[in-house]
């Protein structure tokens, strides 16, 4: 399979033109993966372009790519939203890079009364900086024509708001239905949302607002998941359910 690389912007490029690879990417493009010119590569912009090109020339700060084909997919629908609880260590971090590579369409840092790891203003700009960067990266080695958007840091209140318009579901251990059992339309639903709460699970105050707010309680299995991986095996239920696999 080709490398894959990302642009910096939208891409208008048609076949015949030529797309520019700058800055780290290029960095990235020449001097890890070693690219050669001649050497058959695609590109995206991460909002649905996808171009494939033969690498026309190669620098450390600049490498050209001459488009011969070009495709544009479609935004997957329903989208599928995970809410990650901030976690301790990188727990966290290691469930939006899983996510993002088994096709999660956006990620919502979230807040958590039981969170060990708190987000203030300034660190709250740099985390969701981290995660971006993280979702980047995984969405290009997956080779994804869409890259996940990373939301701000949201509340149980902001959660609550959600779930007044979407299909939320609460990955909670001691809930009677199963995630397997839930049925979902993928015409009837815009939206489906899975919330993973931090290692001491969501807080039992927490999970009667997000039920009143008309979430519902689903748990994965008999076994407790860490929050580093219910995330990733929540999706990979419901993306088999909306038959994305």
């Amino acid at each position: 399979m080709a490398l894959h690389f990302l642009l910096d912007g939208p891409a208008s490029a048609a076949p015949g033109d030529a797309v520019t690879l700058t800055g780290a990417e290029a960095h990235h493009a020449s001097s890890v993966r070693r690219v050669r010119v001649g050497e058959e590569v695609t590109v995206g912009d991460g909002r649905g372009a996808w171009l494939t090109g033969l690498v026309e020339s190669v620098a450390s700060r600049e490498v050209v790519v001459r488009i011969r084909e070009r495709t544009d997919a479609a935004q997957p629908r329903p989208r599928v939203v995970l809410v990650q609880a901030l976690a301790k260590g990188d727990r966290d971090e290691l469930a939006v890079q899983a996510a993002t590579e088994l096709g999660v369409d956006e990620i919502v840092p979230w807040q958590a009364s039981r969170s060990v790891s708190r987000w203030d203003a300034a660190k709250a700009v740099k985390g969701r900086a981290r995660w971006t960067t993280i979702v980047r990266e995984a969405a290009k080695q997956a080779h994804r024509a869409w890259v996940p958007e990373v939301a701000e840091l949201t509340t149980t209140a902001g959660l609550a708001r959600r779930a007044a318009a979407s299909l939320v579901l609460i990955l909670e251990p001691t809930a009677t239905e199963r995630l397997s059992a839930v049925v979902i339309e993928p015409g009837d639903v815009g939206e489906i949302v899975l919330v993973v709460g931090p290692e001491g699970g969501i807080a039992p105050d927490e999970l009667d607002v997000l039920a009143t707010a008309g979430a519902r309680l689903v748990r994965l299995g008999d076994t407790v998941l860490r929050t580093s991986t219910a995330g990733p095996a929540a999706l990979a239920v419901v993306s088999t359910a909306i038959a994305r696999w």
